[in-house]
This record gives structure tokens, C-alpha cells and sequence, in this order.
């Protein structure tokens, strides 16, 4: 754990930090911004712990800005609740108060190192994939990881890093789908001052911030096929060449990517280079999907009410048999991420003493279950119906375009989905959108769509 202090807070400052390096972090103590951006710039860090005084909304906007994802928790002497809720809404994690509780700080610790990482299983199916993971934990061969968008593959990452000889050493993700092919190498390989416009000083990329552990690189199926041959060259001779730099630098590191594409096919179809596919696929472990593995479903949607209703403050309610019965029932197209949300909403929108169907709810408000597969298949028929009527007279890119807006807007501004529905790349279908909001067209916001979908 590599933690950094920001502020002063005198003497209680002080306490926090023995109090963290008796649990086995490592801190580095910053007075502001700036000397803050350096360390994480060298350095990298897991949590920075700041002085409710220092300007946290400006920490939140600079890591942002410079693609850092490290947690902000901010602590304080005040008693006042509205410090607290400030410190919150300004973008902080949590809001620890001073003088410092060895017991609060250990737990902050805790929570962050387990962040994103219960791995909780109990169907066969998935029982095969633990056991394999488990075996091959502790070996230094690079893993690939597929399955659908929410089945949990950063999860199941995590989970190899933590059994591995490299858990005492950074677990460092990337996602390869998110940042533009321009800034890619940058964020992995790092730059030297004055390598490019807006390069005001020197960048460690993920590369050597993860030396020593692990680098998951999510997605690596989007990544430029250009900058797959740099990567190729990093693991096969551990070596890296900042942008700009004049020097390679030695890496040690375990890799571990994920992909929500066939990366077969994707070699086939010339997007992927086959070198390094056969580099990373020393060893495979395919998660299935969540309607593979139903033995799964209610052990988890139990986790998510117990987790859910802590988080928020709400007592912790059973989820009613009617409401299992409907869980089991459910497609669930998007894993356990949309288990995890459907439990979320019903933690929140449940009455009474057990969590019923009635607070089982899609995003749009509709019970689960409540339409039969004929109901579904009637209207399916129907929508094509309409479709083919609507089709002549219009120009092929107009049709595209609608196409990609209205499964869009199906997924609730999901990309990742909606590229999967539509059998298009995430990043043509990036491309796509740039192009519709260039010209003034609206565009789903994730978590949204322009108009509601049936």
C-alpha cells in the first residue's frame, strides 16, 4: 500500500501516518498540489489521505485531467458534519476525523487494498475457473482473461495478483477502450519533459508504476495495432522506451489482459497481431457469462444487499422469495454488473421487512420478469416490422447512423454493449459518435438514453 499525506494538521498528521506504516504502508508526506502531482507522477500511489483545508475539489480536477486514479479520502479536526459533506461532494472517498483512530485508519487501509476485489463464487462453472486461477497464481506466465462485458475479469485479476508471489508489490489497470490511441503510449510507457505539446514535465507511465507487480491491460483488444508491436517488444525483452526518452528503462512485471472479443477472430481479421496474441495467451481463463453459472446469482445478489445497504446507511434486508424466484428467472445480458445494479435499486427501493419483487426493478422501471419470451418475441417482430417499412427512400449512412443511436440508446449509453450488439469495435464505434456530435447530433450519455426505450 503507497500512501501520501497532503497538508500539515501538525502533530495529528504525524499520528496518521505511524498509524499507517504500522499497518504496512508506505507514506510519503506532500505540503500541495503540486509536490503531490510529482510523487504520483514518479511514484504512483493507492490513496492520498488530504487535509480537508487543502482545495480537494482542485486534487479531484488534476487527477482527472492527468488520467490518475488514485482514491482521495480527506480527513480533519472539524466536528462540523458539513466539513464531512463538503469533503464528499467535492469528490472525496470518505471523510476520516482527527485525531486519528488506529482502528478507523486500518480500516480505510483495508477497504482500499479490497477494493474491487471479492471474488465471490459458488457455481461449478465457476468453480473451475477459481481452481486453474489458483493454480497458476504464483507463476510469473502472462494470463489473457475473456468473457462478456460484467462477468468480472478485472475482479478475477485481482484475485491472481493476490495469490501471486507479487501481492506486497502494485496492482496497476489500465483500460485500453477508454483513453484515445494518441495518449495510450504515453499512459503506458510514460514521457519525458518536452516530448510533446503539454508535456510539462516527466511522466512515470503504468509500465514502471507497476514494477515489481502486476499491469492489467483491460480491453486489449482496442489497442492501435502500432502500439501493440511496442508492446510485444516491453514484454519480450522487459524493457521500455519512454516517449521521448533517450534511455530504455528495465521493467519487472507480470501482465494480465482481458478482452471482451474473440481475440482469434481478431487476428483473422488483421486487428490484432498474432505475435503478440500467442504472447499473452500462455494461459486462458474464459469467465462465463452469468447465465452460465446460475449458482451464482442469489449468492451474490445477497453480497450486493448486505454491501449496498451498509453503503447507504439502510438496514439490512432479505431479499423475499418472489424476488429470488425473479433474480434466477432473469437473461441478465449484462452479468453481474447489472445484478449488482438491480440489487443496488432495490436496496434503496425496497419497504418493508424483506426486499420484494416490486423493488426488483430495470433501469426504466419495469419488474423483471414481467414479460413472457412471447410477449418478447411479438415485439421483436413487431419493431422489424416497422423498421423494413421505414427503410426505402433513405440513404445507407442515414440508416447507420439511426442504427447506432437507437442500440445505443437500448443500452443505456453502455459502448461497450451496444459495440457488442451492433458486432462493431468500441473504438469504431467511438469514432462513429465523434462524427454524430461533431455534426450537431445528440448522442446517449452513459447511464442515458436521448429519448426512453421500450
Amino acid at each position: 500500500m503507497r500512501l501520501i499525506i497532503v497538508g500539515g494538521l501538525k502533530g495529528q498528521i504525524i499520528a496518521a501516518a505511524k498509524i499507517a506504516i504500522s499497518h504496512g504502508a508506505a507514506v510519503t508526506h506532500t505540503d500541495g498540489l503540486e509536490q503531490t502531482l510529482a510523487v504520483l507522477r514518479a511514484k504512483g500511489a493507492d490513496l492520498l489521505m488530504i487535509d480537508v483545508a487543502q482545495p480537494i475539489a482542485q486534487f479531484v480536477a488534476a487527477l482527472a485531467s492527468e488520467r490518475i486514479r488514485t482514491p482521495i479520502v480527506a480527513c480533519g479536526t472539524s466536528t462540523d458534519a458539513r466539513a464531512a459533506v463538503a469533503a464528499i461532494q467535492a469528490g472525496a472517498r470518505e471523510y476520516v476525523p482527527l485525531p486519528p483512530d488506529p482502528e478507523l485508519i486500518a480500516a480505510v487501509l483495508e477497504a482500499v487494498a479490497a477494493d474491487q476485489s471479492s471474488l465471490i463464487w459458488r457455481d461449478p462453472a465457476m468453480e473451475r475457473v477459481v481452481q486453474l486461477a489458483g493454480q497458476i497464481a504464483r507463476s510469473e506466465a502472462p494470463v489473457l482473461v475473456t468473457g462478456e462485458s460484467g462477468t468480472g475479469k478485472e475482479v478475477i485479476a485481482r484475485h491472481l495478483h493476490q495469490k501471486s508471489l507479487r501481492k506486497d508489490k502494485p496492482f496497476v489497470a489500465v483500460n485500453c477502450a477508454a483513453i484515445p490511441d494518441n495518449l495510450l503510449e504515453s499512459e503506458l510507457f510514460g514521457h519525458e519533459k518536452g516530448a510533446f505539446t503539454g508535456a510539462i514535465a516527466r511522466r512515470i507511465g503504468k509500465f514502471e508504476e507497476a514494477h515489481g507487480g502486476t499491469l492489467l491491460l483491460d480491453e486489449i483488444s482496442e489497442m492501435d495495432v502500432r502500439l501493440q508491436a511496442k508492446l510485444l517488444r516491453a514484454l519480450q525483452e522487459r524493457m521500455i522506451d519512454r516517449v521521448g526518452g533517450s534511455q530504455p528503462v528495465k521493467v519487472d512485471l507480470r501482465i494480465i489482459a482481458t478482452s471482451n472479443r474473440n481475440l482469434g477472430e481478431a487476428v483473422r481479421e488483421g486487428s490484432f497481431r498474432e505475435d503478440l496474441f500467442y504472447r499473452l495467451n500462455v494461459v486462458h481463463l474464459r469467465l462465463p457469462a452469468l447465465r452460465e453459472r446460475p449458482g451464482d446469482i442469489l449468492v451474490l445478489a445477497d453480497h450486493f444487499a448486505k454491501k449496498y445497504a451498509e453503503i447507504n446507511g439502510m438496514p439490512l434486508r432479505p431479499i423475499a422469495a418472489d424476488a429470488r424466484k425473479a433474480l434466477l428467472a432473469n437473461g441478465w445480458r449484462g452479468n453481474v454488473r447489472e445484478l449488482e445494479n438491480t440489487v443496488h435499486r432495490a436496496v434503496l427501493l425496497a419497504q418493508g421487512a424483506e426486499i420484494g419483487p416490486d423493488a426488483m426493478v430495470t433501469p426504466e422501471g419495469e419488474t423483471l420478469g414481467l414479460s413472457s419470451g412471447h410477449d418478447v418475441a411479438s415485439r421483436v417482430v413487431q419493431t422489424a416490422e416497422a423498421v423494413t417499412r421505414g427503410l426505402v427512400g433513405r440513404t445507407v449512412a442515414d440508416v447507420e447512423r439511426d442504427l447506432i443511436l437507437d442500440t445505443l440508446d437500448h443500452c443505456l449509453g453502455n459502448r461497450t454493449h451496444a459495440a457488442k450488439i451492433l458486432g462493431i469495435s468500441i473504438r469504431t464505434l467511438r469514432n462513429k459518435l465523434g462524427e454524430y456530435t461533431s455534426a450537431g447530433i445528440a448522442v446517449a450519455e452513459p447511464g442515458q438514453a436521448r429519448v426512453s426505450v421500450a
